[in-house]
């Protein structure tokens, strides 16, 4: 059993959701290496999360901004935490929602994604200064 591990500073990216795939792959060369195993992608923050869907229509990506704004918008007047402003506390409850890692199969040396998948990185804040993920690999 092998495993491997590379943290990663993501630049800055605006708010919405974003394709990382090529991003942990490139990151992580050891993967070819693996015959049977296991990518996990971890966030190392609570005001950005990740999940994996759609990598092929853009428009499911802006889809997903609108309606995750609609669900937990901003200004509401119960929230307490806004010391970082109107977007601080939607921000860590829409990372609580999506979650803080995702886990994909490794197949002969690749992520065993489905066709129509990738791994993105969903940014909750307006300003945000970049993000570091945890990726680990491990397997045969």
């Amino acid at each position: 059993m092998s495993w491997f591990q590379q943290k990663v500073k993501l630049p800055p990216l605006p708010r919405g959701f974003h394709l990382i795939t090529d991003k942990v792959v490139g990151a992580c060369p050891e993967m070819s290496t693996i015959n049977i195993g296991i990518c996990q992608v971890f966030i190392q923050h609570t005001s950005a999360s990740l999940t994996i869907n759609e990598n092929a229509d853009p428009s499911v990506r802006t889809d997903f901004e609108r309606h995750i704004n609609i669900m937990v918008p901003e200004n509401a007047p119960y929230y307490i935490h806004t010391y970082e402003g109107s977007d601080d506390m939607p921000a860590h409850i829409k990372a609580s929602l999506m979650g803080a890692s995702v886990q994909i199969p490794i197949t002969n040396g690749k992520l065993n994604l489905g066709i129509w998948q990738g791994i993105y990185l969903c940014e909750h804040r307006n300003n945000a200064s970049g993000r570091d993920i945890v990726i680990t690999v491990f397997g045969r």
